[in-house]
């Protein structure tokens, strides 16, 4: 996989955190918690490993730098981040908590 995918949350019940920690325990990932206040930036930058996000609460975009793609996450939502791929991020209106894991 080298472009990122994202899994909607199908359910229109957004989960709780402890049931999106179960999903990324239940995959074997090791997952830990992070969260943004509102219009937080992440400048351009990339990472050397593969990584997974689920939003708990809030909403964050992520953009591709001179790709022109840009895609919201809100509650449930699932990014799944290649290694090396350039990304840039905008936190929501009402901040952003995240659960994240490094996947092999």
């Amino acid at each position: 996989m080298n472009t990122p995918l994202v899994t909607p949350w199908a359910d229109p019940v957004a989960p709780t955190q402890s049931a999106l920690w179960r999903l990324m325990t239940d995959e074997g990932l090791n997952p830990y918690s992070w969260l943004n206040g509102p219009h937080d930036v992440y400048a351009a930058h990339s990472h050397t490993y593969n990584k997974v996000i689920y939003v708990v609460q809030g909403s964050i975009t992520f953009g591709l730098p001179g790709s022109g793609e840009y895609f919201t996450l809100k509650a449930g939502d699932r990014l799944d981040l290649p290694a090396g791929v350039v990304h840039e991020a905008l936190v929501g209106a009402a901040g952003v908590a995240c659960l994240e894991a490094h996947k092999d």
